[in-house]
This record gives C-alpha cells, sequence and structure tokens, in this order.
C-alpha cells in the first residue's frame, strides 16, 4: 500500500527529485535526489546562496517546471506526468503563488487582479470568501486603491496586491519567491506577518524561497539548501542562527 501525503501530514512533497539543465558536459544539476515535503498549516522557509537549487525546488513542488526525474506530489494528487490542463486546474484551486515580480494583469484594477483566480475558475466568491477578501484588503492596506491599475501603484503596494490574490481562495497551500525582496522593511514585516497569520490562523501551509535570514526567521521551519541538496532542516530560528548558518555553508563550499 502507498503512502499518501495525507497520511504524513504533508500539502507537497517530492521524493528522490533532480533537475538537470543541459547537456553532456555543460548539463548543470540544479537539484540532486532531493527528497523533502511541506507540512501541513505550516510555515517553511527555503533558503541557500544562489544556485543552491531552492527556487528550482518551489518551481517542481508547485507543477510549474517538470523535474528531470522523481516525483512531486501536491497533497495526494501526483503531478509528475499530469497533462497540462489538469494541471492548471489544480493549481488554480489549491495553489497561490507571490512573485518577487508581481505578475499582476496591467489592465485590470487593484481588486479585479485580487479576484482572478475566482474569473480563471468561472465563479464568484462566496459570502464567507468575500469577508475573507475584505479583511484581507484592510490588513494590507489596500481599501484606498481598489481602483487604481499596477501602475499607479507602489512596488510595496503591487506587492500587497499579489499575496491579496494569493490568499484569496485560501489555498491548501502558497509559494512565496522572495515576496519581500522588493519591499521596504515596514511593508516586508506586514506581508510576513500575514503569511505566518495565514498558517497559525487559517492552517494553510506556505513555503517561502528568502535569502533574507530575518524574513526566515518568521517561518516554523527552515530548509536550507546547497548544491541542490537539504543540507539541513531546522525549527524556527532566529535571524542571528540562521545568519550563522549561511556563513558557515558558504565557509565550507570555498
Amino acid at each position: 500500500m502507498e503512502i499518501t501525503s495525507t497520511d504524513l501530514g504533508l500539502a507537497a512533497r517530492v521524493q528522490q527529485l533532480t533537475k538537470t539543465y543541459g547537456a553532456g558536459d555543460s548539463a548543470v544539476r540544479a537539484l540532486d535526489g532531493v527528497s523533502v515535503g511541506i507540512r501541513r498549516a505550516q510555515f517553511t522557509a527555503i533558503m541557500g546562496p544562489s544556485g543552491s537549487g531552492k527556487s528550482t525546488l518551489m518551481h517542481v513542488m508547485a507543477g510549474l517546471d517538470a523535474p528531470t526525474t522523481g516525483r512531486a506530489w501536491i497533497g495526494d494528487t501526483e503531478i509528475t506526468g499530469l497533462g497540462d490542463l489538469d494541471l492548471t486546474i489544480l493549481r488554480r484551486r489549491r495553489v497561490g503563488f507571490v512573485f518577487q515580480s508581481f505578475n499582476l494583469v496591467p489592465t485590470l484594477d487593484v481588486m479585479a487582479n485580487i479576484l482572478l483566480p475566482f474569473d480563471l475558475d468561472g465563479r464568484r466568491p462566496s459570502a464567507l470568501e468575500r469577508a475573507r477578501i475584505d479583511g484581507l484588503v484592510e490588513t494590507l492596506g489596500l481599501q484606498a486603491r481598489l481602483r487604481h491599475r499596477p501602475h499607479e501603484l507602489s512596488g510595496g503596494q503591487q506587492q500587497r496586491v499579489a499575496i491579496a490574490r494569493a490568499l484569496a481562495t485560501a489555498p491548501d497551500l502558497v509559494f512565496a519567491d522572495e515576496p519581500t525582496g522588493n519591499l521596504d522593511s515596514r511593508s516586508g514585516r506586514d506581508v510576513l506577518r500575514l503569511l505566518a497569520e495565514a498558517s497559525a490562523q487559517h492552517g494553510q501551509s506556505i513555503a517561502m524561497v528568502t535569502h533574507d535570514p530575518v524574513a526566515a526567521s518568521y517561518a516554523d521551519r527552515v530548509l536550507f539548501l546547497g548544491d541542490g541538496r537539504v543540507v539541513a532542516d531546522k525549527p524556527r530560528q532566529t535571524p542571528e542562527q540562521i545568519s550563522a548558518h549561511m556563513l558557515e555553508a558558504e565557509a565550507v563550499a570555498r
């Protein structure tokens, strides 16, 4: 009998994952036999130096990129080998994304961008979902901006719209790639608190790629990658502990 992700208490997992770019002598192995899971209702930070494979791992886990070998699941659905349409529907209904580049639709105003996952799914938010969206808008300080288009917003405001959109449908799983990278420290803290709250209070599973020790200190768990492998898996860490680990890892790499 196969053990499922639910049995393991995981929202997503990968098994013996490898990802190679290029071929022959110029081939680069971005992931090298990684087996890891994102736990349910937990905020996980994924860290590592440039080229360690952290963004590649997130993209494969989210079904945005296919592995070279190995298997990946979102919940109990194996996504390796899943067709494009099935994968698109699965991502739309169960996964939220926050990218450093925001990925807002320039022709839509703030509210239309937030409601985009519902429009793509061909439905309107329920009363409960609408109340949730109103709460997100208020928490993120976007009430006065709902009719503005992305080009009329600052970088911090655009990122907050992207986060409201990612959390609007209350997805099981949220992937965030350097979500505070373009934000000032106050906006960054607001975003991190919201992600931490989404896991602690709403039972969502958050996986965040970051290079920032302060951002990672908001997470319940910190995964460290190096040369395409998971080199450490630690419970909540202080920024100082995370910095020390990163410095030590870079010293070893030299």
